[in-house]
């Protein structure tokens, strides 16, 4: 029981139940940004590249011709679909770009830690000289 209980605290930290609600969010966060790169981003980027899906983009590994990826596919042919790729290089700077904004707004909200009081003035350092050479000249 011993074991049971521990490991029940355990999950009950503050620290893991904040990083299971992060790993929860993330996941979410990352359907949301690929959704936006996938039905917003890439539609406009196919604009610029000449009406083309940038999903379909693709080369053969056997240097056979095809006009569309899925003839490729249906054809059997190894293929490198690089589209898919460079989709998910952009899913990979949008979401690196919103946790870097998100932890500088994080920062900014954190206690900023008041600097430490100054040491109180006393006698310098000759002044202490001078009394301890008082003192045991006294003696």
């Amino acid at each position: 029981m011993g074991l049971l209980k521990d490991f029940k605290a355990f999950l009950m930290k503050g620290d893991i139940v904040s990083l299971a609600t992060a790993v929860i969010i993330g996941g979410a966060f990352k359907t949301i940004v690929s959704s936006l790169v996938k039905d917003i981003i890439m539609p406009v980027v196919g604009v610029f590249m000449g009406g083309k899906n940038v999903n379909d983009l693709f080369f053969t590994l056997d240097g056979s011709a095809h006009d569309t990826l899925k003839s490729a596919q249906e054809a059997g042919v190894a293929v490198m679909t690089y589209g898919n790729f460079v989709q998910a290089i952009i899913d990979f700077v949008i979401i690196g770009f919103v946790i870097f904004v998100f932890l500088k707004a994080y920062e900014k909200t954190k206690k900023k830690e008041a600097p430490a009081p100054a040491a109180p003035k006393g006698p310098s350092q000759e002044d202490l000289l001078a009394e301890i050479r008082d003192l045991l000249a006294k003696k």
